[in-house]
């Protein structure tokens, strides 16, 4: 990952190959997101699956979170911490017009995506469950990253709301 991030941010933010074709990407869902999650991918070919998550007929065992509360917390911390993420890539304060719009679509789409994971998960299992409700915030903030300084607030919603839908 230390070799491939400036490589792969260079093409996005640099003046790359990837800039020069119009590619935007404001604050880093390709350049951090989708690099780390290809890292994880990596990783999870060589590690294997987890232990205990697979039965011997191939069914799905459920690890379910030991401590809702703290991954509660942690979401809630992650969600706060976008906003220094998100409006801080416009990297100063020239704009607060800007400023402001990238906070707002941030936060609808992470709200969005609590709701469509809620009620994806209260239609599929017949209850809301709290860890796809965090893991839902946490999906529509990881969408919205990078457009959220070029979609208005209506289509940040549905970014949220799909991302949610897909956790």
């Amino acid at each position: 990952v230390a070799i491939i991030y400036p490589i792969q941010g260079h093409w996005i933010w640099g003046g790359g190959w990837l800039a020069k074709l119009g590619f935007l990407d404001f604050a880093g869902s390709t350049v951090v997101h989708s690099v780390g999650g290809w890292a994880g991918l990596a990783g999870i070919i060589v590690l294997g699956p987890r232990m205990g998550k697979y039965e011997a007929a191939g069914r799905v065992t459920p690890i379910p979170g030991h401590n809702m509360p703290l991954v509660t917390l942690g979401g809630f911390i992650l969600w706060l911490g976008w906003f220094g993420f998100n409006p801080g890539s416009t990297m100063g304060t020239s704009d607060p017009g800007l400023i402001a719009h990238i906070a707002v679509t941030t936060n609808l789409a992470a709200a969005a995506g609590v709701i469509s994971s809620s009620l994806t998960s209260r239609f599929m299992f017949g209850k809301a469950d709290l860890s796809m409700s965090v893991n839902g915030a946490l999906a529509g903030l990881v969408a919205i990253t990078a457009p959220c300084a070029f979609v208005t607030p209506a289509v940040s919603i549905l970014i949220g709301a799909f991302a949610g839908f897909i956790v």
